[in-house]
C-alpha cells in the first residue's frame, strides 16, 4: 500500500516535465523558421510556388504553434520584435510583402497566397486575423512603403472575405491617430477595398462589426468632424467613401433629432422652443425641411396611444392632430415639405388599419389649418401619390379635390381679393373634419 501511493506524485512529475518540455517548444520558433525561409529561398518570387511550397509544408512542419512566425515571415521576411523591427540575429526572406513592389497588382497576387494557405488550414483563420491587429499596431516601426503594401493587401484581404473590418479597431491606437498614420493606411486601405468592390459592400461589413460611425474616429478628437474627413478622404480621391460618412453623420443626425423632439413633446415643452430647437438642428446638421416634416409628422403620430376602435380613432387623431397644427406649419414652408407630409400621412394611414378612413379628414383639417395648401394637394392627387391605399385614398379626397379646382377657377377672376377669398375658403369646406 505504501509502495502504491509512493509511485503517484513519480508519475505526476513526469507528467508536469512533459507539459513544460512542451511549453518550451512551443516559444522556440527558430528553426520552424530556418524551415520556411528556406523553402521561401528555394521557390523564389514566383508566388503559385509559394503557395504550393506552403500548402505542402503544412503536413510536416506544426503551423498550428507557430502561426504567429510564419504569418511574421510571409509580411515581413521574419520574426518581428516587438515594436515592428526584424530580430538582427535571425536569418530572413526576401520573398514577403514588405520587399515586394509596391503595386497594388503584386498585393493581390499576394492576398491569393494568403487565401490559399488558410483555405487549405481552416485553424489559421484566428492566427491570421491576430497576426493582422498586430502589425497595424506595429506600424510606427514600418516604413512608409511597408505601411503602403500593407494597406493594399489588407483591403483586399476584407474585400474577399479573409478578413474581417473588426481588425480596424487596431487603427484606433491613440498615437497612430494622433501621429496621423491611422488615416494615412486608412486612404490605401479603403482605395484597394473598394476597387476590389465597391461603397456599398464596404458600408456593409463596416455595419455588421458596428464600424459604420467610427470612421472619424481615425483622426483626432479636434479633426473629428465631417469637413475635416471629407476634405482629407476627398483630396485623396476617395469622394465615395466622404459620402458614405456624410450621410452616416446625417443619419445619426436625424435619430438625435427624433429622439428628443418626442421628449419634448412628452414634456409638453412649448411649441416656440420647440420650433427654436428644430430648426437651430437642420443649420448645424444641414438637414433639408422635408426630412424634417417626416420626422416631426412620426414624432406627433408616436406622442399618443391610439383608440383601437375604427369609429373613434378618427375623432381622437383629429383633434390631436389640430392641437399639433401650428408645429407642423412651421416645417411645410415649402411645397416639397407639403407633398412629403401628404406622402407620410398616406403611408401612416395605409400602415395602421384604423386610420384608413381618416385620411381625407387629416388632409382637411390641414388645409384648414395651413399645413397643406391648394397646389400640393392637387400635385398629390394628379401624379405625386404612391401605390399603398391609392384607389381608396384617391376616391376619399375626390370631391375635396373637385372643389379645390372649382374654387382655384374662381379665384383666377378675382386675383385682387385673393387673401381674403382664401381664408374664407379654408373655412367653408363641408363635409370635412
Amino acid at each position: 500500500m505504501n509502495n502504491q501511493k509512493q509511485q503517484k506524485p513519480t508519475l505526476s512529475g513526469q507528467r508536469f516535465k512533459t507539459r513544460k518540455r512542451d511549453e518550451k517548444e512551443r516559444f522556440d520558433p527558430t528553426q520552424f523558421q530556418d524551415c520556411i525561409i528556406q523553402g521561401l529561398t528555394e521557390t523564389g518570387t514566383d508566388l503559385e510556388a509559394v503557395a504550393k511550397f506552403l500548402d505542402a509544408s503544412g503536413a510536416k512542419l506544426d503551423y498550428r504553434r507557430y502561426a504567429e512566425t510564419l504569418f511574421d515571415i510571409l509580411v515581413a521576411g521574419g520574426m518581428l520584435a516587438p515594436g515592428g523591427t526584424l530580430a538582427d540575429d535571425m536569418m530572413r526572406t526576401d520573398v514577403c510583402v514588405f520587399a515586394a513592389q509596391e503595386d497594388l497588382e503584386t498585393m493581390q497576387a499576394f492576398a491569393q497566397v494568403f487565401n490559399k494557405l488558410i483555405r487549405r488550414y481552416k485553424y489559421l483563420e484566428k492566427g491570421f486575423e491576430d497576426e493582422v491587429k498586430k502589425l497595424l499596431l506595429f506600424l510606427k516601426g514600418f516604413s512608409e512603403s511597408e505601411r503602403n503594401k500593407l494597406a493594399m493587401l489588407t483591403g483586399v484581404l476584407l474585400a474577399n472575405g479573409t478578413l474581417n473590418a473588426s481588425i480596424l479597431n487596431s487603427l484606433y491606437n491613440e498615437n497612430l491617430v494622433k501621429e496621423g498614420v491611422s488615416a494615412a493606411f486608412a486612404v490605401k486601405l479603403f482605395k484597394s477595398w473598394i476597387n476590389e468592390k465597391d461603397i456599398n459592400a464596404v458600408a456593409a461589413s463596416l455595419r455588421k462589426v458596428s464600424m459604420d460611425n467610427r470612421l472619424m474616429e481615425l483622426f483626432p478628437a479636434n479633426k473629428q468632424s465631417v469637413e475635416h474627413f471629407t476634405k482629407y478622404f476627398t483630396e485623396a480621391g476617395l469622394k465615395e467613401l466622404s459620402e458614405y460618412v456624410r450621410n452616416q453623420q446625417t443619419i445619426g443626425a436625424r435619430k438625435e433629432l427624433q429622439k428628443e423632439l418626442q421628449e419634448q413633446m412628452s414634456r409638453g415643452d412649448p411649441f416656440k422652443d420647440i420650433i427654436l430647437y428644430v430648426k437651430e438642428e437642420m443649420k448645424k446638421n444641414n438637414i433639408p425641411e422635408p426630412v424634417v416634416i417626416g420626422i416631426v409628422w412620426s414624432s406627433v403620430m408616436s406622442t399618443v396611444e391610439w383608440n383601437k376602435k375604427e369609429e373613434l380613432v378618427a375623432e381622437q387623431a383629429i383633434k390631436h392632430l389640430k392641437q399639433y397644427s401650428p408645429l407642423l406649419a412651421a416645417f411645410t414652408t415649402q411645397g416639397q415639405s407639403e407633398l412629403t407630409l401628404l406622402l407620410k400621412i398616406q403611408e401612416y394611414c395605409y400602415d395602421n388599419i384604423h386610420f384608413m378612413k381618416a385620411f381625407q379628414k387629416i388632409v382637411v383639417l390641414f388645409y384648414k389649418a395651413e399645413v397643406l395648401s391648394e397646389e400640393p394637394i392637387l400635385k398629390w392627387y394628379k401624379d405625386a401619390h404612391v401605390a399603398k391605399g391609392k384607389s381608396v385614398f384617391l376616391e376619399q379626397m375626390k370631391k375635396f379635390v373637385e372643389w379645390l379646382k372649382n374654387a382655384e377657377e374662381e379665384s383666377e377672376s378675382e386675383a385682387e381679393e385673393v387673401k381674403p377669398w382664401r381664408t374664407s375658403l379654408k373655412l367653408n369646406f363641408e363635409g370635412c373634419a
